[in-house]
């Protein structure tokens, strides 16, 4: 398999018990190169990497978003199972970009996302750079044929950068948009200061919905989740991707670009609980986490509890 890395089973440790009380406990590695995942009734939930920051670096950003994977792996590792008996979770390994080829590796993760929705199995993809974005919409349009595919992005940018020279992480969902003829995509979280007036004139031409961080607010949960919701009932799948840039820098200094004026983890938690309810959430991400730049892995321990919400109320 190209471009994969099976999953490293040391990761995975902690106390130990003798009724699985903790997630590393629970969760099962799978190396997809050898081994097919089993056929189950089973709710399912599958963790893939993505160890790429080739697209940061692309971009001009700070390059570390390489080691996220990983360091997601060993925030959820010690945190306690009180997932149903049910509910199965593998480690299925990691998509790496070798000779800076970004582009194959998109192809490798798409191909892996699509066999993991085909198999009933539900994608929580860590990142590396957000250009994993436009391999994870190719990943779930492979298996949704005449779907309408929306996307909810947690994010201070819109990434809808035109590609100048070559695909980087602040360009994905325009390459979406032009690739399809549109995007049907909400932003939440937007910075005008982290965003040019081109970038906007981009969005509004594309119709793309966002919400700015002055409006993606606890105080003003009705309209943010009478937004989602009026988004949600347009599509027949979501694919959401949370940018932990996007949240402020007090809480999640290890990324590639931080926000000081960015969202609470309050209204991060009612959205995702607001999607996860309408049954359409196809599949998720999360990227940009960068642990060079990390303190006391706060960034990575955000993110490990996002995944673990995500998973509780899935």
């Amino acid at each position: 398999m190209k471009n994969y890395r099976q999953p490293d089973q040391t990761i995975w440790n902690g106390r130990t018990s003798e009724s699985t009380l903790y997630f590393h406990e629970k969760i099962k590695c799978f190396d997809l190169s050898e081994e097919t995942l089993p056929k189950t009734d089973e709710k399912v939930i599958s963790i893939l990497g993505y160890e790429c920051d080739e697209g940061v670096a692309r971009n001009k950003g700070r390059v570390g978003a390489v080691a996220g994977p990983n360091a997601i792996r060993k925030m959820l590792a010690p945190l306690s199972n009180h997932f149903k008996k049910d509910t199965q979770i593998f480690d299925v390994g990691n998509i790496i970009c070798q000779n800076n080829d970004l582009e194959r590796s998109q192809r490798s993760a798409s191909d892996i996302i699509s066999y993991l929705i085909e198999n009933k199995s539900f994608p929580i993809v860590l990142g590396g750079g957000h250009d994993l974005a436009y391999a994870h919409y190719n990943g779930i349009k492979k298996c949704s044929t005449n779907k309408k595919i929306g996307v909810i992005n947690l994010d201070a940018h819109f990434d809808l950068r035109t590609v100048t020279d070559k695909p980087n992480s602040g360009t994905p969902f325009y390459q979406i948009a032009k690739e399809n003829g549109n995007i049907h995509y909400l932003c939440l979280g937007i910075q005008k200061a982290s965003n040019n007036r081109e970038l906007f004139e981009t969005a509004k031409a594309l119709n793309v919905q966002h919400l700015e961080n002055t409006e993606y607010t606890l105080e003003n949960k009705a309209h943010v989740l009478q937004t989602i919701n009026d988004f949600i009932n347009e599509v027949d799948y979501v694919y959401l991707t949370i940018d932990l840039d996007g949240f402020s820098s007090a809480i999640a200094p290890g990324v590639s670009a931080p926000s000081p004026f960015g969202f609470g983890v309050a209204i991060a938690s009612e959205t995702i609980k607001c999607i996860c309810d309408s049954k359409k959430l196809i599949s998720v991400d999360l990227v940009e986490l960068n642990p060079t730049y990390d303190i006391d892995n706060s960034t990575a321990r955000l993110a490990a509890r996002l995944i673990y919400n995500i998973i509780e109320t899935l």
